[in-house]
């Protein structure tokens, strides 16, 4: 078993990890079992839920912050933590919060994961919709609040809180405030919070590094393969992978924009074709950003391929960048990208080794066509002329690049760089390129009179 999978399996649920013995295994335990073991086996959430559902082990969080792309599993973790509470500590008083008043009884209590179909059989609350309220048994009750409605939560008082998907909470900062000052009774008043992530204030909030009280659980929708349909997700990967409401809804990442950054997502988003969507390219060339060293620490590669279209256009069609490679490693990555779309010409930049990175080049191939190109400015006053290129329509993502996106999108007006990694290479070999085909003033032919 390589380590990758023995991750994967550790984030199974046991009923998963049970699934993968067989068919055959599967029945023969359940045919050991008698019916009452069986029956308690099926409604157990310990056994069907996977580690990351779970309630996390700290003792000193205040906030559990699921952040999950959409099927992921977070409203039935919601409800099985509000249950497990509500039918195993007696009086305890509960809000439950979600956008507005028709969410929290159509997903929290009346949902397929929501509480009702959750609730233990014999230990099932009453629900009075007219009261907004569950009562279990054992006294617990269970309180439905709408975050349109934040002055409701006044003069209310909890043990403990479930809000749901609190990245649509209209005002949320202020809901958020008004539902902790609720949460003043019992000896450890907690709250869980679902969430699709969006970079609205209070998830910004709740995410933030100085939140030493929130416990977070990340999670994407491919995490629950075992329960979602199989034509969905595959639906769903070939529809939005890699673009920014993919990484968001799908793979529940957290993606905020950047203040002063040079590019926009959302407009490179607008500004995203299909690759078989692309028109025919008059030219195409790589970009080489080369890294200073070699090894697992070094800079990545950036190995970008971009074309100019027959409509004018600019068109990012690959991006090779690799990383921790030998020089020899690296220059095969660019001759393999520049064979395999074709290109013209190959523009590597040589402030990082001059003559050498041309030399390393042709060693792999020695009729590659380069042009060497020295670095006058920093990355960012490079990267200007190229933003703007974007900004007036005339550059093109033709596919999904997150990893050079982030770069892009990292860049900031006067200097910095706040994206991922140490330095920007890929969008570096993205601006040597485009300044190549669209920025660079190429001789026009001329016909001399004797």
């Amino acid at each position: 078993m390589t380590e990758e999978t023995s991750r994967r399996t550790w984030m199974l649920s046991m009923a998963e990890r049970l699934a993968l013995l067989g068919p055959e295994h599967v029945h023969a335990l359940f045919d050991r079992m008698d019916q009452p073991t069986a029956a308690a086996v099926g409604s157990d959430w310990g056994f069907w839920s996977r580690p990351a559902q779970r309630t996390p082990r700290a003792r000193n969080w205040r906030t559990w912050l699921i952040l999950a792309g959409r099927g992921f599993g977070k409203t039935r973790a919601g409800a099985e933590w509000v249950r497990e509470i509500a039918e195993t500590r007696p009086r305890m008083r509960i809000a439950l919060v979600g956008a507005t008043m028709a969410e929290t009884r159509r997903v929290m209590v009346e949902g397929d994961s929501g509480l009702l179909a959750v609730a233990s059989i014999d230990r099932r609350p009453v629900y009075e919709p007219s009261l907004h309220k569950l009562t279990w048994p054992n006294g617990t009750i269970a309180t439905l609040f709408s975050a349109a409605e934040p002055e409701s939560l006044r003069g209310s008082q909890h043990h403990f809180a479930w809000a749901d998907e609190i990245a649509k909470w209209p005002n949320g900062l202020t809901v958020w405030e008004n539902l902790s000052l609720t949460l003043r009774i019992g000896v450890r008043p907690r709250t869980v919070a679902t969430t699709t992530p969006r970079p609205v204030p209070l998830v910004r909030m709740l995410a933030g590094p100085a939140r030493k009280d929130v416990a977070i659980t990340r999670g994407r929708t491919r995490d629950n393969a075992g329960i979602l349909a199989r034509d969905y997700l595959n639906a769903m990967d070939e529809y939005y992978g890699g673009t920014r409401l993919g990484r968001q809804e799908l793979d529940g990442e957290l993606i905020d924009s950047i203040e002063g950054a040079l590019w926009d997502r959302d407009l490179i988003e607008t500004q995203r074709v299909a690759k078989d969507a692309t028109p025919e390219m008059r030219r195409v060339v790589v970009g080489v950003d080369p890294p200073a060293g070699a090894g697992d620490g070094a800079d990545a590669c950036g190995i970008v391929v971009v074309g100019l279209g027959e409509d004018g256009r600019g068109y990012v069609l690959d991006d090779a960048s690799v990383q921790g490679r030998s020089p020899e490693g690296w220059a095969r990555a660019v001759a393999a990208a520049a064979a395999r779309w074709r290109a013209e010409r190959v523009i590597a930049e040589v402030n990082n080794g001059g003559a050498m990175v041309k030399s390393v080049l042709h060693a792999v191939d020695a009729t590659m066509p380069i042009r060497s190109v020295h670095a006058a400015r920093g990355k960012v006053a490079r990267a200007e002329p190229v933003a703007a290129l974007y900004e007036s329509g005339k550059a093109w993502h033709a596919g999904c690049f997150t990893a050079l996106e982030d770069e892009l999108c990292g860049l900031i007006v006067g200097g910095d760089y706040a994206g991922p990694g140490r330095s920007p290479d890929r969008a570096d070999a993205l601006v040597w390129a485009l300044t190549e085909l669209m920025l660079e003033k190429r001789p026009e032919p001329r016909v001399w009179g004797l």
